[in-house]
């Protein structure tokens, strides 16, 4: 059975390629196969040739995005991303990948702009809630975090414990700020000495 080769895509891949020189598509499904296989140089060069034969490939974009961040080029993957959308403006994928690119480039609100299009998009994307209260928590922005990293539990995804504890600490923090804030206004308030019945 060829689909039992796990070199049977490849090789499939690259005969259509060799047959079709000039398709966009045979290259995709090129940089499709080298993918599923780790092999990123190839996989990037293949996309690379797609677009080249075709710009408006959104799917090649997409995917260029994809292993340029698996690439460590987090830059090069937000280009991508956006070249992407800028043909396809609804594509949850691009957006979801724009978020993650700027998540490692130390960009929160692209973080969270990025992944609250996600959601609009796709209401029930997990990741997209997880990421966005990810986003939310270095904005100061604690108790939105937490709604959307519940929300994102709910869904059935599974928060990293390090955010979690970074994420509670912020509660804990604001709390202490509010109980602060509510004994200072209270002490304001109070008299010099109490009031006495005689």
């Amino acid at each position: 059975m060829a689909s039992a080769n796990p070199n049977a895509k490849l090789e499939r891949a690259q005969e259509q390629v060799e047959q079709h020189p000039d398709s966009p598509k045979a290259h995709f499904n090129l940089g499709l196969a080298y993918s599923k296989r780790g092999a990123l140089a190839p996989a990037e060069a293949a996309y690379r040739k797609a677009l080249e034969l075709d710009p408006d490939l959104v799917e090649a974009w997409v995917n260029l995005g994809g292993v340029l961040m698996l690439r460590w080029d987090f830059k090069g993957s937000l280009e991508a991303n956006r070249e992407a959308l800028k043909r396809k403006e609804d594509s949850v994928l691009a957006h979801y990948n724009l978020g993650q690119a700027c998540l490692y480039l130390g960009d929160a609100q692209g973080v969270v702009n990025a992944n609250r299009r996600v959601i609009e998009l796709d209401p029930q994307n997990a990741a997209g809630h997880y990421f966005l209260a990810v986003g939310l928590l270095p904005l100061g922005q604690v108790e939105e975090a937490r709604e959307a990293a519940a929300r994102s539990q709910e869904m059935g995804h599974s928060p990293a414990p390090d955010f979690l504890r970074v994420l509670h600490e912020a509660e804990v923090k604001v709390a202490e700020q509010k109980s602060k804030g509510v004994i200072k206004q209270i002490g304001a308030d109070a008299p010099d000495e109490p009031n006495r019945r005689n």
